[in-house]
């Protein structure tokens, strides 16, 4: 149990880190406004998606937070990431980008499975 609770732990604060406090702090800078209408999106959507990942991280690292809500939380990263990794392969082709949000996701569901584990709900 208490092997678990640190994966747990160690892979939703990776998850945390990459997802939450890095968009919140570089979002708005020029290079990852360039990043994002490299691959056709919107100046805006950098900021809606900021805000998403924000309140999504949010609501994995707050344990009162209900679990439903965390589930969508889960969801929510899973596609942010699968879309991202596309996203990268249609614009770029074969390239490092379009692998790291698929090695996120490799942490995010080390975090989802371990979170299930630990709520005895698998």
């Amino acid at each position: 149990m208490k092997a678990t609770k640190i994966i747990f732990w160690v892979s939703t604060i990776i998850i945390f880190l990459f997802e939450g406090v890095m968009p919140a702090l570089f979002s708005q800078q020029k290079e990852s406004i360039e990043g994002f209408t490299h691959l056709g999106y919107p100046v805006y959507f950098v900021t809606v998606l900021t805000v998403f990942k924000v309140l999504g991280t949010l609501a994995l690292i707050i344990p009162q937070v209900p679990k439903r809500i965390k589930e969508w939380a889960y969801a929510g990263f899973t596609f942010d990431f699968l879309c991202a990794s596309i996203s990268y392969f249609v614009v770029d082709g074969i390239v490092f980008f379009a692998f790291f949000p698929l090695i996120i996701l490799a942490i995010l569901m080390v975090s989802y499975f371990s979170y299930h584990k630990l709520n005895k709900t698998v």
